[in-house]
């Protein structure tokens, strides 16, 4: 593995491009919009800021969600394909190659990369820190600490552009670059202890906690930035501003917003404590109901780990959980759901599980078809916490308060205003301690994430899917 000294690959990379990759002329293999071949491309890379395939083998990442939602509005009719090279240093270099129109890749507006692309309206800001292992290393109280310690970026991020930034005020620091790496690798080998540091973005730092809860943040890096879509220089004016008009107006509607909160609004929800309990839990625990949440995924199609971190927020799977109320069970279930599901004996995992998992989707089906997943899903296990009533009336408000009824960041708004007297006394179903619920959601959403790092999922015959809810 071959790492380079401080910033010297930043400048190669730099003067590559310059020399080498000019921005292509308009008449080309790949012009700006090209009617002939009905499709927009992006190029990205692999990762969970930008692009990758989920549980169902589908697009996902919120540039490829971004992207699909920019070419259907303002293409109608066009394809939207990503082109994925092999790490963020390759982006800039692919786009001025001609090989996209657009670079949609989570990438931080830099002086450097200005020189080289035009840069869109940003539409996320982002704060650098340098991350490092609390179980193995001493949290530093500035930059002059970091003398002698194994800080590594990956090449051509905007982290090597900043250290370099500081290395002017701060002589004594130190890096380097790694080629075919990224962030979350590097943040893996820091929690891991083979780094000392690297350089992270602070929702990514957030999400890698998550799953190792080791990871802390040190110091931020500098200040914030801004992050952007990136085009030729040489690109179709009505693209530019297709583009910056796409962003201005998603910021207005709150599809940002709602897009933002999908992919980081969760992360931030657990703590150290919180992730170590369930990674061990995970690993002692689980197995013994793993079957269990497998078959209630036949049952109902809801997948397994959704259900199973459903079952960890509710009762940490204690089967024997019972709460001052009376709610027991691994799905801790009331005494009149378990009626209402057919349950005999709530404390018995084989009743429990199946009759949770059914209950989810009754809620999901009382939630208004209009709203589009993952945000039902949300506001069904919203209303699995505090019952439908209080959610429907959290939506009431949204929409009397100018929010997108519709939308889980919006709801989760309002949720919290149903212990307001000012809010709760105009509503129809009253007081709810709606911070809970919010809570809930946000929770079980990082325990899913957790699990669908480390268990398979689990596929479904759709036939027997059918006859199961038939």
């Amino acid at each position: 593995m071959i790492r380079l000294f401080s910033i010297q690959p930043f400048l190669i990379l730099a003067l590559t491009v310059l020399a080498g990759c000019k921005p292509a002329d308009p008449i080309s293999s790949l012009p700006p919009v090209n009617p002939a071949k009905k499709e927009i491309v992006f190029v990205s890379h692999n990762g969970p800021t930008t692009y990758y395939l989920n549980s169902d083998n589908q697009p996902a990442g919120i540039e490829y969600d971004l992207a699909k939602l920019f070419v259907d509005e303002y293409y109608p009719g066009y394809e939207t394909r990503f082109t994925l090279v092999n790490s963020i240093s390759d982006v800039i270099p692919s786009l001025l190659k001609n090989k996209a129109h657009i670079a949609a890749a989570n990438l931080t507006v830099t002086h450097l990369r200005e020189h080289l692309v035009l840069f869109s309206t940003p539409y996320q800001e982002t704060q650098q820190q340098l991350i490092f292992n609390s179980e193995v290393n001493k949290k530093p109280k500035s930059l002059a600490d970091l003398k002698d310690r194994k800080i590594v970026v990956p090449e051509g991020t905007s982290y090597a552009e900043r250290l370099a930034e500081l290395q002017k005020k701060q002589p004594t620091l130190h890096w380097h670059t790694e080629k075919h790496t990224n962030t979350e690798s590097l943040l893996e080998e820091v929690a891991d202890g083979v780094l000392d540091f690297t350089v992270a973005d602070n929702y990514i730092a957030a999400l890698m906690q998550n799953y190792y809860p080791n990871l802390d943040v040190a110091l931020p890096i500098g200040p914030a930035d801004k992050i952007a879509w990136g085009m030729s220089k040489n690109a179709d004016p009505l693209l530019v501003k297709n583009v910056n008009a796409f962003f201005s107006k998603i910021k207005k509607d709150g599809t940002l917003r709602n897009l933002l909160d999908r992919y980081y609004g969760h992360n931030e929800r657990l703590n150290t404590l919180d992730v170590t309990t369930f990674l061990n839990r995970s690993n002692t625990l689980l197995p013994k109901y793993i079957h269990l949440f497998k078959q209630a995924q036949d049952i109902t199609g809801l997948d397994w780990r959704l259900l199973a971190a459903v079952s960890y927020r509710e009762s940490h799977w204690d089967t024997y959980n019972t709460s001052p109320t009376n709610v027991r069970g691994l799905m801790m279930l009331t005494e009149s759901t378990a009626d209402l599901m057919g349950v005999t004996d709530r404390l018995d995992p084989k009743q429990s599980i199946p009759a949770g998992a059914k209950y989810i989707m009754k809620l999901k089906d009382t939630v208004p078809e209009r709203i589009a997943e993952p945000d039902r899903t949300y506001m069904a296990l919203a209303a699995y916490n505090i019952g439908y009533a209080h959610v429907e009336d959290a939506r009431v408000l949204a929409k009397r308060l100018g929010l997108n009824p519709d939308s889980w960041a919006d709801v989760k708004k309002t949720l919290v205003l149903l212990k307001n007297p000012d809010y709760f006394t105009t509503l129809k179903y009253g007081y709810a301690s709606g911070g809970a619920p919010v809570v809930f959601v946000e929770s079980v959403r990082s325990y899913q994430r957790i699990l669908e790092k480390y268990q398979p999922e689990h596929n479904t015959d759709i036939y027997k899917l059918r006859i199961a809810r038939n």
